[in-house]
């Protein structure tokens, strides 16, 4: 493993970057990726996997899909504004209730990212962890979390009424067919929730390293500003 090669030789090898000159070394560069990583997981997963962490943020709140949506406003001036808010709130409990089954996902990610793996998120954009973590989990999480979102939606007697409706509207062509399943709708979004926070902690990081308070992330992310 070339783990104390330093960057300075990474040109020869084909993989110029743009932190050589830092002096890095290629194990200083994989541990800072994995910090990073860590980091960025472990925050996402704490403000997403709580109370509110979907339904009170905005960013990442779940929403009825496609002309549903249109039709939840319709249902609230016919006096059922109750039903839908319910719908809206369970469906977001759901994803709330899954997330933290994320950690050891992300986690096993971490520790199975290679140096090359390391070196291409270095010298990748501002979302470059968040298509790491999206290659290497979005399959696992969607069968770790399915189950998850399964069992709170069926505490709500309406997620068989939005699973005959949604049906319907897929079958017309009005709604994507995967969104025509409340289970699996959720569950994506869940996921898209997940790794938009991740990246926001990524880009943070990137943009102020110093403010992280460590000093390797300093090291390997001060010398890309």
């Amino acid at each position: 493993m070339l783990q104390r090669r330093p960057l300075l030789l990474l040109p020869l090898l084909g993989l110029a970057s743009p932190c050589v000159r830092a002096g890095l070394t290629e194990g200083d560069a994989a541990s800072g990726i994995r910090a990073a990583l860590e980091r960025g997981a472990a925050a996402a997963v704490a403000q997403l996997g709580r109370s509110d962490g979907f339904l009170g943020n905005p960013a990442v709140r779940i929403e009825l899909p496609g002309h549903l949506k249109d039709a939840a406003k319709l249902l609230k001036t016919l006096g059922q504004g109750r039903k839908v808010d319910e719908l809206l709130t369970a469906m977001n409990r759901a994803a709330e209730a899954a997330v933290p089954a994320a950690q050891p996902l992300l986690l096993a990610a971490v520790k199975g990212m290679s140096v090359e793996d390391g070196l291409k998120i270095l010298r990748g954009g501002d979302d470059a962890v968040t298509q790491y973590f999206a290659g290497k989990t979005r399959s696992p999480l969607i069968e770790k979390f399915l189950p998850l979102v399964t069992q709170a939606t069926q505490k709500v007697a309406l997620a068989d009424k939005y699973n005959a409706v949604a049906g319907k509207a897929a079958g017309l062509g009005l709604l994507r067919q995967d969104d025509a399943n409340i289970q699996q709708y959720v569950t994506g979004r869940t996921i898209d929730g997940l790794f938009l926070v991740i990246g926001e902690e990524e880009r943070k990081i990137r943009q102020d390293p110093l403010g992280t308070g460590s000093a390797l992330l300093k090291k390997v992310f001060g010398g890309l500003n």
